[in-house]
């Protein structure tokens, strides 16, 4: 269990993030499509998961954005963004912002990520959604960056992410 804060409230989240050195455990989302989307489905790049609460908070928008631009210039690299948010928002965000380098998922039918990733949050006024965080996996499935933002209103570590990815 991992505590963050809402606006100063703790909050906690049903397990641990993924450490830096783990082997990231494989997922399954759902596409805007309402597809499956998986870990293989990006088998020999590497992934950043830019996981957060909801694309209609200011915060998490900007962050699909920000890394919308980010991937544009990262070779062999995939940006995945998840949240609970249904498939048709993400869809329509995507479509009314011009997102089209990253990859939207949605966690809303995955039990099984939010279990192995720990992000879900359990208590506090966004129970239920997941917690701000972005995970680096590269090529051989190991987790190369992970940071859990302490305060869910915050920004997560862009350069942190993407200075991992230009090594």
């Amino acid at each position: 269990m991992e505590t963050i804060y809402f606006k100063g409230t703790p909050c906690h989240t049903y397990g641990n993030i993924p450490a830096v050195g783990a082997e990231a455990p494989c997922f399954s989302l759902v596409d805007k499509d309402l597809k499956d989307i998986r870990c293989t489905d990006f088998k020999s790049k590497r992934i950043v998961l830019n996981i957060f609460p909801s694309l209609d908070t200011p915060v998490c928008a900007m962050s699909v954005r920000r890394f919308n631009k980010e991937a544009a210039e990262l070779d062999n690299v995939v940006v995945v963004c998840v949240s609970m948010d249904l498939p048709f928002a993400q869809a329509r965000f995507c479509a009314a912002n011009n997102i089209k380098n990253v990859e939207v998922a949605s966690a809303f039918r995955s039990p099984k990520f939010t279990e192995d990733y720990g992000l879900q949050m359990i208590d506090g006024p966004l129970a239920g959604l997941l917690a701000r965080a972005v995970i680096v996996i590269n090529e051989n499935g190991k987790v190369i960056f992970s940071d859990l933002v302490d305060e869910i209103t915050h920004e997560p570590d862009y350069e942190g992410a993407v200075s991992v990815l230009k090594k």
